[in-house]
């Protein structure tokens, strides 16, 4: 029987407050989430992901010299060492993205010149650095899988419009630098998520940045974390090529006792914040492109589950189509997750290791009664 508690733990350690911090707040009973105090929908409207990176690092709104300086910072930071190219020059093509990009992240730490140091202002460079270094890698595996040359970023460009630039090979729309520019801002931090634990345990044992950005990844691979967007893609696709109706297909997964992805949250009671924003984005996207199937058909499937089920749509529903429309593959939905959620990984981890105390919780044993006695092979 234990003795830390006399009931058992809550599985998943749900409810369960397991640290302070400063970066993320989270109402889910009125659906609010807010960096630093400010809340998504002001800074989804308002700002930049350069800004909001500034915001999460630095827990403060930067000035108009501070966020230019922030932006000539990161541009400089997009360099990778010539062995990251090597190495991606030879990643068999069956290999998934996020095992590319969890490995390459690894590698980054070889030629970062304060990889030894967790200094705080050490740990802010590592931060700027693998922020403009993720979304490299991933723009640059994309090109190589597919044979087409790595294509440099644009100094002059946002972080949003170089990753488009770097991954597709031509410069964005306006409409599409936004869009990805906001979805970037939405995904930037969930407090204490699967990944970001993950972040903050290994940093608490004064591990190096880069040792816990690569767990973060690793946690984020899992489809009950960081997949949900790329299942709720594939059932679009579905959708598209047999002519279904939306619903109707819908109905025949839950006839079959199929969960439909994208839906409910743990934290969220009512719908999540950036849902809110991401089904405009669908929208204007799919407008603008000429193609508005994928927001049509979303958007039925929306309505259908809330009225049947009462589920609201979270952060992954609307985030396929846009990505979709963004000229993203599937596979990479993931990989962009990160290249937002690497600002508040990063913040986190900061935090951590400014006022570090290492992360040992305690399991509730349920196993057999205390004493239980070792007997003989012969007598078993």
């Amino acid at each position: 029987m234990s003795t830390l508690t006399t009931a058992h733990a809550p599985k998943g350690l749900e409810g369960v407050v397991a640290t302070t911090s400063g970066i993320c707040y989270i109402d889910g009973e009125r659906g609010v989430l807010a960096y630093r105090g400010i809340d998504i929908h002001e800074l989804a409207d308002n700002s930049s992901f350069e800004e909001t990176c500034y915001l999460l690092w630095f827990g403060q709104l930067p000035s108009r010299n501070e966020l230019k300086e922030m932006g000539a910072r990161l541009a400089e930071a997009r360099q990778l060492d010539a062995s990251i190219y090597r190495h991606l020059e030879t990643v068999p093509r069956h290999v998934s993205p996020m095992d590319v990009l969890r490995t390459m992240v690894s590698m980054l730490s070889f030629s970062d010149p304060e990889e030894r140091s967790n200094e705080h202002e050490a740990n802010i460079h590592k931060a700027i650095r693998l922020t403009s270094q993720i979304a490299m890698i991933v723009a640059a595996h994309d090109r190589i899988r597919k044979g087409k040359p790595v294509v440099q970023p644009d100094r002059s460009l946002s972080h949003a419009a170089n990753f488009l630039l770097m991954l597709n090979g031509e410069y964005p729309s306006k409409t599409a630098e936004r869009a990805l520019d906001t979805a970037l801002i939405l995904h930037a931090d969930h407090e204490l998520n699967a990944s970001t634990f993950a972040a903050r345990v290994t940093a608490a044992t004064l591990s190096d940045m880069h040792s816990a950005i690569t767990s973060a990844i690793g946690c984020l691979k899992g489809p009950l974390h960081g997949g949900a967007n790329e299942a709720v893609f594939h059932i679009l696709e579905a959708i598209d090529r047999s002519g279904a109706d939306p619903v109707e297909h819908v109905k025949g997964m839950l006839a079959q006792k199929k969960k439909i992805p994208g839906f409910g949250h743990r934290v969220y009671h009512t719908e999540d914040p950036r849902a809110t924003h991401l089904r405009q984005m669908s929208r204007d996207l799919g407008k603008s492109n000429g193609e508005p199937k994928w927001f049509e058909f979303s958007r039925a499937i929306e309505e259908f589950v809330k009225a049947e089920k009462k589920l609201n749509a979270n952060v992954d529903f609307y985030s396929a189509s846009t990505y979709h429309t963004l000229g993203i593959d599937v596979d990479l939905f993931t990989p962009v997750f990160a290249v937002s959620r690497i600002s508040g990984w990063t913040a986190h981890v900061i935090e951590q290791l400014d006022d570090n105390r290492l992360i040992r919780p305690r399991a509730d044993y349920i196993g057999p009664t205390y004493p239980q006695h070792w007997v003989p092979l012969e007598q078993r």
